[in-house]
């Protein structure tokens, strides 16, 4: 029995880095006994005494982005990114418990109908687009793709001339903030599915975490809106529409709430969308109100992994000049066997 607190906890012996890839049920109560034991082991303190307050921001740790045959598994240049990254990210998690106060963890939500999904679209023969179609400005006009007047009719209320004027206001909004053009992803993420839910091996690490340091998990929806894209957590891509009137907003509390933690640690996929867009964002909130506080957000480089394809996309490049971008704004590059202080 130790009796004496350490900088580095080892590795609970249920955590198995085989079964990471997989789907499987989390045993709770027995996780939740052991947890207990090993905060009494280990001297782990509750997170409300910790006086250095850190976060820990998990992006989109899904079924859907990491497990393999899921529907838009996160493979990156290894072509297993984000099993590989979701080893590493539970054994930083495990290994720095007694370091990390509490844990946001992103959730992306989607229904059948909406603005990136294939259902959406149509051309003019009427069929869908597939999965990675890119729909640019020029498309739009040169009408290859519109609208599908059958479902968009009942979200938005309105008649087929009003659909394409907001179409095209969307792919223009985006071009001008020099986004990615409008992509059509596969169907993923379905509120109420099994790809929805968080990786088994993270969410056991995360409920290991939230008994042993009395820290709820905090979960963040987004992405459920039905006209737009919503990489970031902390925004949507569009937030007005075409005659200026406000359709989604800014997380502005999670916001707050995010720059109050003395250190801001970030994980998650895909490097390339989601992770970069709420890490863009985060920076644009924190040059508007205080620069050094960059410097208080570190990157896990090695726990995400970019977007790829292979033969259709390979955001590799885009991911790395993001994170180059960051960086030289003050945030710390830094991998998951650096132990924290």
């Amino acid at each position: 029995m130790i009796t004496e607190k350490i900088d580095s906890l080892p590795i609970p012996p249920h955590f198995n880095p085989q079964r990471v890839g997989e789907v499987w049920r989390v045993r709770y109560q027995i996780r939740a006994q052991e947890a207990e034991q090993w905060a009494k082991q280990y001297k782990i303190q509750p997170a409300s005494q910790d006086q250095l307050k850190t976060c820990l921001i998990l992006i989109d740790v899904q079924n859907t982005f990491c497990i393999p045959e899921f529907e838009l598994f996160v493979g990156g240049a290894s072509g297993n990114g984000a099993v590989e990254d979701n080893i590493r990210l539970c054994e930083f998690i495990y290994r720095n418990l007694n370091k990390i106060s509490h844990i946001i963890a992103t959730l992306d939500t989607h229904t059948t109908f909406q603005i990136f999904h294939p259902i959406f679209w149509i051309n003019q023969q009427g069929e869908h687009p597939t999965s990675a179609t890119l729909i640019s400005v020029e498309d739009i006009q040169n009408r290859i793709w519109k609208m599908n007047p059958k479902v968009t009719h009942r979200i938005l209320g309105a008649d087929e001339n009003s659909l394409e004027q907001y179409a095209l206001h969307y792919a223009q909004t985006l071009a001008k903030k020099g986004q990615y053009p409008l992509t059509v992803w596969p169907y993923h993420s379905m509120l109420g599915g099994i790809g929805h839910g968080l990786v088994s091996a993270v969410e056991e690490a995360l409920f290991f975490h939230t008994i042993s340091r009395c820290s709820q998990v905090q979960f963040e929806i987004k992405g459920n809106h039905p006209l737009t894209e919503n990489y970031s957590v902390l925004q949507p891509e569009v937030l007005e529409n075409m005659h200026g009137e406000t359709i989604a907003q800014k997380n502005k509390q999670l916001i707050e709430q995010i720059l109050n933690f003395d250190r801001i640690l970030i994980a998650g996929q895909a490097k390339s969308h989601c992770v970069a867009w709420t890490i863009d964002n985060l920076l644009t909130e924190i040059q508007a109100k205080n620069s050094n506080l960059a410097h208080n957000v570190y990157l896990l480089e090695d726990c995400t992994s970019p977007v790829v394809i292979p033969g259709i996309v390979d955001y590799t490049e885009q991911a790395n000049l993001a994170f180059q971008r960051f960086t030289t704004a003050g945030m710390q590059m830094i991998n998951s066997f650096n132990l924290l202080e």
